[in-house]
């Protein structure tokens, strides 16, 4: 499938949106980490991830066991790190020197959001690159910025393996990123600038300050929304056939009995009506960046152990 510019409204009685289900991309990635893994373990290594949770939030709990199953499904270890969030920061950051210190450890995750006397960047500083999985840490972002990542960032990296699973060519292509946050925005407009595969698209980066919105928006093949603004998009601010990548996770009320439901940063049935191609919330981009913290943890063990492996 590919994505073309165009201004007008798709036309009424037009084909539904391909759906960009990243269930099956997540599978197959797992699958692909079958090898890897094998060979590792051949070697005497188990690939480890430790998530590291001082969250208050009852979403960031529940992450971090999604997180964690994530890590059995592919077949790695996941071991969980509470800290009690009532704990001073200078705990938080204590476990963090023990788990860059532990050569068993392969990779740190430390779940977000953090209590507000915790600095989230001073979190990121202290973790080892070498362990940065999640690819938080300045010079990890450093790295991705000048085309020389040691790990890309799991939503980003997640973002691209989705594309590309439903054929969904990035070059030559304007990719419009709605939101400039360091873990999603920034990258993700990054890699698809950048040269090779999922990459040499001409990329525009919006925020909050950005003039007209939609009018910038209507000129994008590509559409990424990663503002943490439940329903900011809808049909009007699309342009006929432009594939859209929702990233938002927000969690509103349903305005019935069934209580609270998780909707993105776009109004999917609105969308719908004019996009080529968008992804569900939940279901779309969510697996596939789930999928990724093992895979950059097996890279991260790979790296460590010197055992050579292949990764997909």
């Amino acid at each position: 499938m590919d994505p073309h510019l165009a201004t007008e409204a798709a036309p009424a009685g037009s084909p539904p949106p391909t759906l960009l289900d990243g269930n099956p991309v997540a599978d197959r990635i797992r699958t692909e980490l079958e090898r890897p893994i094998g060979i590792l373990a051949d070697a005497g290594v188990t690939p480890e991830l430790a998530l590291v949770s001082m969250t208050e939030s009852g979403a960031g709990r529940t992450y971090v066991s999604m997180k964690q199953r994530a890590c059995a499904e592919a077949g790695i270890r996941g071991s969980v790190h509470g800290i009690d969030p009532g704990a001073p920061a200078e705990r938080l950051f204590e476990r963090i020197e023990a788990l860059n210190a532990d050569p068993a450890v392969d990779g740190i995750a430390v779940q977000t959001p953090l209590p507000d006397h915790v600095d989230t960047r001073a979190v990121a500083r202290r973790i080892d690159p070498a362990k940065d999985v999640e690819a938080v840490h300045p010079e990890t972002l450093g790295r991705l910025g000048t085309g020389n990542p040691e790990y890309k960032p799991p939503t980003p990296h997640g973002i691209q393996r989705l594309l590309a699973a439903y054929g969904i060519e990035t070059t030559g292509r304007h990719a419009v990123v709605v939101g400039r946050s360091e873990t999603v925005g920034r990258p993700v407009a990054t890699l698809l600038s950048s040269r090779g595969p999922g990459g040499n698209a001409t990329t525009t980066l919006c925020h909050s300050h950005t003039d007209d919105l939609g009018a910038v928006t209507r000129t994008a093949d590509l559409l990424v929304v990663a503002a943490g603004e439940p329903g900011l998009v809808d049909a009007e601010m699309l342009s006929a056939g432009v594939v859209v990548i929702d990233v938002g996770i927000n969690r509103v009320d349903a305005g019935d009995t069934s209580g609270r439901q998780v909707v993105g940063d776009v109004d999917f049935d609105s969308a719908a009506e004019s996009a080529g191609a968008i992804t569900p919330v939940p279901g779309g981009v969510g697996p596939v960046t789930l999928s990724m913290l093992p895979y950059n943890t097996v890279d991260a063990a790979s790296r460590h152990s010197a055992v050579d492996v292949e990764l997909p």
